[in-house]
């Protein structure tokens, strides 16, 4: 009886801090999305993604996706994102191929409730399609999440035994 009441009070703990894992991604998730409404900063940040997924990936010629929303905004730094990538390798700057048929999903909304969404970002991928760069914001939460993880299971198991 007192093994399986232990028990038992293992589980609710365990189920205690997942629900608060839980919670907190889904925070996060709803802070990132704020992130886009800035459109200065945003443009920044987009610009910063480009490069970075460019650097990655080292093509001369990319794909580039991202939200129907930020088009206006990646057309505006897509210059200035291979300038700044070719002056940093010392190469000359790469094609870059905005698809404009496929977009990422919209940002999560009451519209598309239950369906895929993308806070922002963008994802660079070669011409064949192989290689992929993901660097939309929710990808780069759920890794650094990843990563992190085992970090915030401890802080919550030293709080809870506090």
């Amino acid at each position: 009886e007192y093994s399986m009441q232990l028990n038992a009070s293992r589980i609710k703990v365990l189920q205690a801090q997942d629900d608060l894992v839980s919670n907190m991604m889904e925070a996060a998730s709803k802070e990132v999305l704020n992130v886009s409404r800035d459109h200065n900063s945003y443009k920044k940040l987009l610009k910063g993604l480009i490069v970075q997924s460019l650097l990655r990936l080292k093509e001369p010629a990319v794909l580039l996706r991202c939200r129907k929303d930020d088009h206006h905004l990646v057309e505006s730094v897509l210059e200035s994102a291979k300038e700044e990538y070719a002056q940093k390798l010392q190469v000359h700057p790469p094609e870059i191929i905005v698809d404009h048929h496929i977009y990422l999903p919209p940002g999560p909304g009451h519209h598309n409730a239950h369906g895929p969404s993308c806070s922002g970002g963008v994802v660079v991928a070669s011409r064949d399609g192989k290689i992929v760069c993901e660097n939309t914001l929710d990808a780069r939460l759920d890794v650094v999440f990843r990563k992190k993880l085992p970090e915030i299971r401890k802080q919550l198991v030293s709080q809870v035994a506090a």
